[in-house]
């Protein structure tokens, strides 16, 4: 408990930093900007690896599934990979959600900042569930298996795009609009306004909601992906939450080359099949931690290249 307690506290120190110290005062995320913090939460994701191997050995955390050191700390970063790698989603629709409420870019981290605290709850709650269902009912790992393979399949013959998501149509907007009033102007980095006698909310509240609310759809997907590398719920946890955290500054760095990685949707769709088989026939095929990182790995890598070098050519031609 003094572990969890330890880390939580340290996130929340990270956040009251970034808030009350980097980003005290509104201003637009430069691509430098953003690409310096991504290289600094992805570096500190990866060491953090070595502190897991540190507690596990020195025992100093709850260890229900008898991991060796080394194992727990090559679990986390696979979790920590496949985190990141369906982050990717979230990227798109954030940007959607943005452009349809037309938040000014100064406001946007503002808006992220606030996402990630709820962000951090819900996964936690998700988490938290979904580690004791599977605990309990061990049917579930193939429920939780075969809805994985279904979402791959589903996002490999989906004739949807992305783009044909509009927040302002989206069952959350309707709903909230019943709730309270909205403005459509924006007030500073204000999440609400008085309006004559009334309290109205902002453009930035509503995009705040809207993106909390996809993050849980994203988590379904998420969530049970993890859950077939680890059960272990330190490790679960500790993973989502650094691919959170990193979330923000990734959003900056990518959001104007988002079309520049097209085919990264095809590592999404191999990720998910493979988490997803393996669920299903994890009480007949073994395998190592090592392959699971390595196929993960591979994957990214191979949608990324294949991104820059079909980028590449069309350029040229």
């Amino acid at each position: 408990m003094t572990v969890w307690i330890c880390f939580i506290c340290a996130i929340l120190a990270f956040l009251a930093l970034d808030l009350g110290v980097f980003n005290k005062t509104p201003h637009e995320i430069t691509s430098k900007e953003a690409g310096k913090w991504t290289a600094i939460w992805v570096a500190l994701s990866l060491i953090f690896s070595g502190v897991i191997f540190w507690l596990y050995d020195q025992k100093l955390v709850e260890n229900p599934d008898q991991l060796k050191p080394a194992v727990a700390s090559i679990k986390y970063i696979t979790g920590y990979l496949i985190e990141l790698s369906l982050s990717v989603d979230n990227i798109f629709v954030i940007a959607i959600i943005f452009a349809a409420f037309k938040i000014p870019k100064k406001y946007q981290h503002r808006v992220l900042f606030w996402g990630i605290i709820g962000a951090i709850v819900f996964r936690g709650a998700m988490i938290y569930f979904g580690v004791l269902i599977i605990k309990k009912f061990s049917w579930t790992t193939y429920l939780f298996g075969a809805f994985l393979l279904y979402t791959a399949i589903k996002m490999l013959f989906s004739k949807e795009d992305e783009e044909t998501f509009n927040p302002k149509k989206s069952f959350v907007y309707r709903y909230l609009r019943k709730l309270t009033p909205i403005t459509t102007k924006i007030e500073g980095e204000h999440f609400f306004v008085k309006r004559r006698h009334l309290t109205a909310a902002t453009p930035l509240f509503v995009a705040l909601i809207v993106i909390e609310v996809m993050d849980v759809i994203f988590a379904l997907d998420s969530v049970p992906a993890i859950l077939a590398i680890t059960s272990d719920p330190f490790l679960v946890f500790s993973s989502n939450i650094f691919a959170i955290l990193g979330l923000r500054s990734m959003y900056f760095f990518l959001a104007n080359m988002l079309e520049r990685f097209s085919y990264l949707e095809y590592s999404l769709i191999a990720i998910l099949s493979f988490v997803g088989i393996k669920m299903l026939a994890h009480d007949f095929i073994h395998i190592p931690e090592w392959g699971s990182l390595v196929f993960i790995a591979l994957a990214l890598i191979a949608g990324i290249a294949v991104s820059l070098i079909k980028n590449k050519g069309e350029i040229e031609a």
